[in-house]
């Protein structure tokens, strides 16, 4: 059942106490969304941080895995399926404030470029998901530092257990923003392609009443997914490199330019893309899942606050008579009964009701 509420008739009538309730309703959706798609997907990540954190040109001796499906196997035969979930914790602590700022800025910006009607620029669509993806890395970096070395500790057979806060203590305040500028590197650009993908997606698969079904939400989630998250695999690859903790014989970098040449020096251009294929079916779906709990939320729990609506969310239902005026020609439409009517009225003297319909606007004019 839907919870619908409505407190203002038009943004107009809105104050900023109503804009904070609005960033609020929609921070605390975003957080459960973004709990569900980090824990979807969460085993895909850790092998794509382990495929990134690979060297072939720097340390001596074997690779540990040959491909994302051979790392799959090897943490399930090692470390048991409960390997797959290492540092999910402080993942799902942090993945709430981080998807939940996302998704709430996003929103905000819309709001701000979209005019009456409802309609936004493809361009003023970027900068609202370039906002997005900026205004998240306060809350990113930390959390990734944090899970990449949980992530990572599993290799080493020998090693003690780490914990998530031992991780934190050991890194400091500032060490939590180590890899922040390649943190931004991949985020900005990734919801600058994403939020417009994704919105351009899910118009295309709306009804032609313009409703999204869960489904198409889905699909269009993964779709635009795709080329975000494969375009901004190098800048993924550096910042993986520069939060791990090298280990002997390892190189280590000293910032996002000393990373590049580098790994570039040391492993070739292919380097940049390791882990791409397990970075899209990770990132794919899991913003998939999120926006797709994400707008359910906002339908099952709604409260109108005088913004904007997720488009696709309302369910229409024509009438007869509104069917008829949309396809006036259909056949068993009021206009081709309308000479039998006509016929029976000047033969036996009846007297009908009466009946009028807008004609439909060209759609040209």
């Amino acid at each position: 059942m839907n919870i619908r509420l409505r407190l203002f008739q038009s943004p107009e009538e809105r104050g900023v106490f109503i804009q904070i309730l609005e960033s609020t309703y929609r921070f605390t959706l975003g957080s459960i969304a973004g709990a569900v798609g980090a824990s979807a997907v969460y085993p895909i990540d850790l092998v794509k941080t382990r495929m990134q954190n690979q060297r072939t040109g720097s340390f001596i001796g074997e690779v540990a895995y040959r491909n994302s499906w051979d790392c799959f196997k090897k943490v399930i035969r090692h470390e048991g399926m409960f390997g797959l979930y290492r540092g999910l914790v402080p993942q799902l602590i942090g993945v709430a404030p981080e998807k939940a700022i996302k998704l709430t800025m996003n929103d905000l910006v819309r709001d701000k470029f979209m005019d009456k009607n409802g309609n936004i620029a493809l361009h003023a669509e970027i900068i609202a998901g370039a906002c997005a993806g900026a205004s998240q890395v306060v809350f990113t970096n930390p959390l990734e530092i944090v899970k990449i070395r949980l992530q990572v500790a599993g290799e080493i057979a020998a090693a003690s257990k780490v914990r998530a806060w031992s991780v934190v203590k050991d890194l400091g305040l500032f060490g939590l923003y180590k890899g922040a500028r390649a943190c931004l590197l991949r985020d900005v650009p990734f919801s600058a392609i994403y939020f417009p993908a994704y919105a351009h997606v899910k118009a295309k698969f709306a009804d032609e009443n313009g409703y999204n079904h869960p489904l198409t939400l889905l699909a269009a989630g993964a779709i635009a997914g795709v080329p975000a998250a494969s375009l901004v695999t190098p800048a993924d690859v550096i910042k993986t490199r520069l939060q791990v903790v090298a280990r002997s014989g390892q190189t280590t970098y000293n910032g996002v330019i000393d990373a590049t040449r580098k790994i570039y020096a040391e492993e070739g251009a292919r380097a940049f893309w390791k882990g791409a294929i397990a970075r899209v079916f990770r990132s794919s779906p899991q913003f998939a899942v999120t926006l797709v709990t994400y707008e359910i939320l906002q339908r099952l729990f709604y409260v109108d606050f005088g913004g904007s609506r997720p488009a696709g969310s309302e369910q229409t239902i024509s009438t007869p008579i509104e069917e008829a005026v949309r396809k006036p020609h259909h056949i068993g439409g009021y206009q081709v009964a309308m000479p039998v009517l006509t016929g029976l009225e000047t033969k036996f003297g009846i007297s009908l009701p009466r009946f009028s319909f807008a004609k439909p606007q060209n759609p040209q004019n």
